[in-house]
């Protein structure tokens, strides 16, 4: 009596199929993972602004004389800002850094929006990411468009999604 060597045709199908089902639930869980963490990233990216811009404040000084220092990024898109290493403004067909705005006046507030693309997930590019500071108190806040699902604890939506 010959002994069966190898798999049926039938084993090789179920495999192949039970593989297609876990393939179908992993790959979108994936995407709102990477989706998140983009968002969280940028948070972090605008937010590394806040301490260079609070400086400039207490100088006195408006965002085009101020020096942020600040570095591009592969997530967020390419936007006009004060002293992005000692010049004002982006270079066209650079990563991008966040939008910095000193308030005009000590009533007004300042912002720092970040605008995520380039490089980012579908599902959040476009959306912004915008740390506010209020002028009367100096406190920072955080709020974004992105989908509840991709929003940050750090960063909450302001999306009813």
């Amino acid at each position: 009596m010959n002994a069966q060597k190898g798999f049926t045709l039938i084993e090789l199908m179920i495999v192949v199929a039970i593989i297609g089902i876990l393939a179908a639930i992993a790959i979108p869980q994936y995407q709102t993972y990477t989706a998140k963490s983009q968002v969280t990233r940028a948070v972090s990216e605008a937010a590394g602004l806040k301490t260079a811009l609070d400086t400039c404040i207490l100088d006195g000084k408006a965002t085009t004389a101020c020096d942020f220092g600040a570095t591009g990024s592969n997530i967020l898109t390419a936007q006009t800002t004060g002293g992005l290493n000692g010049t004002n403004g982006a270079v066209t067909g650079k990563a991008g850094v966040p939008a910095a705005s000193i308030g005009a006046n000590a009533t007004t507030n300042s912002t720092i929006t970040g605008t995520l693309g380039f490089s980012a997930a579908p599902a959040v590019a476009g959306d912004t990411v915008v740390w506010t500071r209020d002028a009367a108190t100096g406190t920072w806040t955080c709020a974004s468009d992105v989908l509840k699902k991709y929003e940050t604890s750090a960063c909450p939506t302001t999306s009813t999604d």
